[in-house]
């Protein structure tokens, strides 16, 4: 009995320890929050990387990366659906005064004031885009996981064609490599000389998620418990969330049988557009039917039948 009471005590300790290391935040507008979760049913979160640095929280932030992740029930497979960031949109007004209007959809997250009201302010835009209501939120610090993918001892990226980073001056040459953070954040925030731009960094993006799950996977953090602890810790210190009301550890649990492999990564369909001599990202009509299938929860058939959108992580 009394190593019973000890161990539950331990793992309640444990829980508070890496539970108060993430982040609480309210991320969602209420019209883009969805009334109640059911972790047994279809989930649909709305993942934001800022390109914030630490200690910076004014306005003159953009959303750099903004992701819908779709969990059809059973948790078996998630699509990574990307937003173009010049994405043209209908962005309603803010209560920091700004009065709405037409622009590229990472304008949203500034014109929000940047942090949990800028993704406020977002996740609203993309509930008008879509019709989609959320179970929950992310921002995350995509500097800050560079610190994550060294603890993780860096990730194996396929680099599919030349480019040459404009942060950095560094070639990144076609082929399989191992990448340190550092490295792999320069990688994937590149668009201007990839071939199909902003697309090609939407792709590299989502392969990024994809190499980190398979190294988390590789790597038995269960028999190093320091490491586990900073890791843990670098991960917390990257996020705020906003889990709907849902336990964070309830929701871990009910992700934590997705397979790395189970990942398929999804374009919207869309095209550039120059308007008034500036380019813009302007939806097909294929985008609405996107729209259409995740809220009829119909996206692998939809897949299926737009592989041109689709990329195989």
């Amino acid at each position: 009995m009394l190593l019973a009471g000890a161990a539950v005590a331990a793992i309640e300790i444990l829980h508070r320890r890496y539970d108060g290391a993430v982040a609480r935040g309210t991320l969602l507008d209420p019209s883009a929050r969805r009334d109640r979760t059911d972790l047994d049913g279809t989930l649909n979160y709305l993942l934001v990387g800022s390109d914030r640095r630490p200690g910076e929280s004014g306005p003159d932030q953009r959303s750099d990366t903004i992701l819908l992740v779709h969990v059809p029930a059973g948790t078996k497979r998630a699509y990574l659906i990307s937003v173009p960031r010049d994405l043209l949109v209908s962005i309603p007004p803010a209560p920091n005064g700004y009065g709405g209007g037409s622009d590229k959809i990472n304008s949203a997250y500034e014109h929000g004031g940047g942090g949990e009201a800028g993704v406020r302010l977002l996740s609203a835009t993309l509930a008008r885009l879509t019709g989609l209501r959320f179970d929950g939120a992310a921002l995350v610090d995509f500097a800050g996981l560079r610190q994550v993918v060294d603890l993780l001892g860096g990730i194996r990226m396929c680099v599919d064609t030349p480019v040459r980073s404009i942060h950095t001056g560094r070639l990144f040459e076609p082929g399989c490599q191992q990448m340190d953070g550092t490295r792999a954040l320069d990688y994937v925030r590149q668009r201007y000389d990839l071939p199909d731009g902003d697309y090609g960094r939407q792709r590299h993006q989502q392969q990024l998620l994809r190499a980190m799950l398979d190294r988390a996977g590789e790597t038995n953090l269960r028999d190093d418990p320091v490491r586990l602890d900073r890791l843990i810790r670098a991960v917390g210190a990257s996020l705020t969330v906003d889990t709907n009301g849902v336990p964070l550890q309830d929701l871990a649990l009910t992700l934590r049988g997705l397979p790395p492999d189970g990942l398929t990564g999804v374009q919207i369909p869309s095209h550039p557009e120059t308007i008034d001599e500036v380019s813009y990202v302007v939806l097909d009509d294929g985008g609405d039917q996107l729209f259409a299938a995740v809220r009829g929860t119909r996206v692998p058939g939809w897949v299926t039948a737009n592989p041109r959108w689709v990329t195989r992580l």
